[in-house]
């Protein structure tokens, strides 16, 4: 992980966090200013894609790879799941400890990684 962002509670509202620092957004977000979305109407999802069937143009290779970087979010937030059961549980400890339990999480798992 090289850019965590913790401490926003389930229930924040999408443009409360996306006021602060979120970069990636899907299709739901629409246009807006620090948010990377991807084209509507063109190809997305990485199935839609194959050696047969390659980007034919600028915006359907910019969801190629929007949904590439999404798919390697998903990946890395469920391998740290997978590694630490504790985020499977329902928590127990005041809002910051848990805050603070996501990022230990997260740097444990960049230790262990480049080990």
């Amino acid at each position: 992980f090289t850019y965590v962002i913790a401490g926003w509670e389930g229930s924040a509202h999408d443009s409360r966090i996306l006021n602060s620092n979120f970069y990636r957004g899907d299709a739901s977000y629409g246009v807006r200013l620090g948010i990377i979305s991807p084209y509507h109407g063109v190809r997305y999802h990485l199935n839609e894609f194959s050696k047969e069937r390659p980007p034919e143009n600028d915006k359907e290779l910019f969801n190629l790879r929007h949904s590439s970087l999404r798919t390697t979010i998903e990946r890395g937030f469920g391998i740290l799941k997978k590694r630490n059961r504790v985020l499977h549980t329902k928590p127990f400890w005041s809002f910051a400890t848990q805050v603070d339990v996501v990022l230990a999480c997260c740097v444990i798992h960049n230790h262990i990684e480049n080990k």
